[in-house]
């Protein structure tokens, strides 16, 4: 499985006891919907583009997103330990579905955005995250227009016409295109 054809889940934030457990530390809306995976594809090193398959034996729920897993094969601290830091990957496939104006960043790369007030805007060419917020960056010919994502910004989505609305602060698209 390529990184590429996946989704981050988290990662492994340590190893429990002595007989193979890990902590997986989940970065998802929702933990409960990732505790019955039947394989979770691990990131041996950094930049690796190949993964690699682990099957779950038993999975339990903890607190503030947190799995406590069991890996088939790995069945003492020492295979656990080196585990530790491990990025977890799951393929896009399994992505629960969206709805309405919800959508995944992956899925809207080289949608049309279309402020209610200036029109077609570009096509969203990347998503920016950041510890503070998230921003589009919408390519209109040569010139990159940053778009927060928020409630505010964010009018609509249209999945079929591939086109997402928003409603930009006034004078913030006009700002990148007069530089």
């Amino acid at each position: 499985m390529k990184v590429e054809a996946c989704f981050y889940l988290g990662y492994i934030a340590k190893a429990i006891g002595t007989k193979g457990e890990l902590a997986f530390k989940l970065d998802v809306d929702s933990p409960s919907s990732y505790s019955k995976m039947d394989t979770v594809w691990v990131q041996l090193h950094p930049k690796d583009e190949d993964l690699v398959p682990f099957f779950p034996i038993k999975t339990e729920l903890q607190p503030k997103g947190t799995l406590r897993i069991s890996l088939e094969g790995i069945e003492d601290q020492a295979g656990s330990k080196n585990l530790v830091g491990k990025s977890l990957f799951l393929p896009l496939t399994e992505l629960p579905e969206l709805s309405g104006d919800q959508f995944y960043f992956h899925e809207i790369i080289g949608f049309e955005v279309e402020d209610a007030e200036y029109g077609k805007i570009g096509a969203v060419s990347k998503v920016l995250e950041y510890s503070t917020s998230n921003v589009l960056a919408v390519m209109q010919g040569e010139k990159e227009i940053l778009i927060p994502i928020s409630d505010e910004t964010i009018d609509g989505l249209d999945r079929e016409q591939k086109i997402v609305k928003v409603r930009c602060p006034e004078g913030l698209i006009d700002l990148y295109l007069e530089s």
